[in-house]
This record gives structure tokens, sequence and C-alpha cells, in this order.
């Protein structure tokens, strides 16, 4: 596995990597070690297997699309490692992991520099949610900074989400002031 002490860490993911990339373009310092981050959900093949066990039965092993699916993943995961380290054009370490991608990141960046990943939420406004539920987890719990960057242009201002009611002061009575 490559070393990411001091590393820029540019998490893969499907659908928002060229973002990734092209802010590690922009921000990173030349020369500056990078390592491309893939992680696999195991539930894709655990899933199939599965679903194979409740349907088949352990009768047929040789029809079990398990392992299927995870040749494919990994064939995946390998042609975005492929295109994101064209993308960059620069050398860069790559790191292909399967588990729980939350946890899977935030652990392959115990030693980095700096952790670049995309929004992959809602899309449409500003806000919380325009972090997805893995996402959300590596930005709270990442033991490094990250760079969070929006995968287009950035919704306008007027999109942020209205703030909550206040309650009321317990310090006030309700209703009208006394006299």
């Amino acid at each position: 596995m490559p070393d990411t002490e001091a590393a820029v860490v540019i998490w893969i993911t499907e659908g928002t990597w060229q973002a990734s990339v092209d802010a590690a373009l922009r921000f990173v310092q030349p020369g500056a070690p990078i390592t491309l981050l893939h992680v696999t959900p195991a539930e894709l093949s655990d899933t199939a297997h599965s679903a194979y066990l409740g349907l088949f039965g352990r009768a047929r092993p040789d029809r079990d699309p398990g392992p299927q699916v995870a040749k494919l993943a990994a064939e995946s995961a390998a042609g975005l490692l492929d295109a994101a380290a064209a993308r960059l054009g620069r050398p860069a370490g790559r790191i292909e992991r399967n588990g729980a991608p939350e946890r899977e990141v935030v652990t392959a960046v115990a030693d980095a520099a700096l952790l670049i990943v995309a929004r992959d939420g809602d899309r449409s406004r500003l806000g919380p949610k325009s972090l997805g539920k893995a996402t959300r987890f590596v930005v709270d719990h990442a033991p490094c900074p990250v760079l969070v960057v929006w995968p287009e242009a950035a919704p306008a201002v007027a999109t942020i989400p209205p703030p909550p009611p206040h309650p009321p002061d317990p310090r006030k009575p309700p209703g009208p002031p006394r006299p």
C-alpha cells in the first residue's frame, strides 16, 4: 500500500471524482505527493452472495454471483483510478480498499496532509444535505484537514436553508408585557 504520510489524498468516487482531481490541480503544490483512494463498498458482493444463498441455497457454488460482482467492482475501481491518474497528469500513489467507505477513508488518511472530497448529496442548494452520509462521516471524523469541493458550480447563496425558528425565551413570561 502506498505511503500516505504527508500526502494529499484524493477520494475517488463515482460521479464526482473529476472535481476532486481538478481541485488538486488547482490547490496542491507541484511536486507534493498525491495518493488516489477508491473504496468499494463491501455490501456490493456481500449482497449478491446473500441473495444467492437465500434463493438457491448452497448446492451450486459455481453459480454464486458474489465473486463475479467483486471482480466487476474491482475492474470499475481500477478504471476510475486510471482515469483520475490520467486527468491528474502527474505521479500519484493508489490505494484500493473494500469495506465501509466512510471508515476506510478515515483510516486511509490517518497520516495524510490533506483529504480532498467532492460533495455528493443534494447539490441544488447550499447546506449540510449537500454531503452524503459517508462523506458527512468522513468530514466529521477525518484526522487531517479536508477540502470539500462542489462537483459543479455552487448554488446561489439564496439557496441557504432558512434558520430554524427561535424557541421562546424561558426568562420572559408568554403573552403581552405586564403593566
